[in-house]
């Protein structure tokens, strides 16, 4: 056997572990938060983005564990980064668990009183009101750092989070560095980013652009600051990110029969 088939015939490492009573296989290196979607387990994230690095700010995937080996000894982890192994039990809905999801969930709706999303996960854990004080000229932003960690994922760097505390809060300081992608708007759990767009124009972060249309079909593609932002790190001609989905898919379906428009 060659070198190339042994590698190719080598299956992912596994391990046996229990969620929720249910013994379930998943691969090594993988997180409990990972493992538990992909059986169908929900556990409920706010910060959490699977192209991002997890950084377990939102404290809502907390989830109670033990080994096999000492089931008595349990402690509480954040899911979307605590590893999965041999002989791990996870509880993602006890009595501890869902007692510190309240207290992160009250304390969100002194932060955010106004956030939709919050108010929903707020009632599905019986959280009527809070005891904190709420903050004022409150937003929806709760701090979780995803638009800034989308933005620099995205090369841009346009984001950065200022001051400390409870005064903390996102901007773009340097108008010049935001491509209006919408990136940030659209990866945020709390739609806390206000963006429009009318008349061929995009806003946001107070910033205007004018949007690029498909030579094909007309339809809005983006803006030509986020156009050239991509064709210049991706090394490939500006020309390919002038059609829209809808006219590359077009394009791809006609390709695999053998028709070139």
């Amino acid at each position: 056997m060659t070198e190339v088939n042994a590698a190719r015939d080598t299956k992912p490492e596994t391990v046996q572990m229990t969620i929720n009573g249910n013994s379930i296989e998943t691969e090594k290196g993988k997180t409990v938060l990972e493992a538990a979607r992909e059986n169908d387990i929900e556990i409920p994230t706010l910060c959490y983005h699977p192209g991002l690095e997890s950084i377990g700010a939102c404290r809502l995937c907390l989830v109670e564990v033990a080994k096999s080996s000492r089931p008595g000894r349990k402690r509480l982890v954040t899911s979307c980064l605590f590893p999965v192994e041999n002989g791990l039990i996870v509880d993602t809905q006890s009595n501890v668990v869902r007692q510190h999801r309240k207290i992160v969930l009250k304390l969100l709706i002194a932060r955010v009183p106004d956030s939709d999303v919050i108010r929903r996960l707020a009632d599905e854990y019986g959280v009527q009101e809070s005891r904190y004080v709420e903050r004022e000229d409150a937003d929806k932003c709760i701090m979780c750092g995803t638009c800034v960690r989308v933005c620099n994922a995205m090369g841009a760097n346009a984001l950065v989070t200022l001051s400390h505390g409870l005064d903390k809060y996102v901007d773009v300081p340097n108008k010049n560095a935001c491509i209006g992608c919408l990136a940030c708007a659209l990866n945020c759990p709390t739609n806390a980013i206000p963006f429009e767009e009318t008349d061929g124009k995009r806003r946001i972060w107070g910033k205007e652009f004018d949007l690029v249309r498909c030579w094909a079909s007309g339809e809005p593609i983006g803006t030509l600051e986020q156009i050239w932002h991509f064709a210049k790190r991706s090394d490939i001609p500006i020309e390919s990110f002038l059609k829209s989905d809808k006219v590359r898919e077009r394009e791809d379906a006609a390709e695999s029969v053998g028709v070139k428009l």
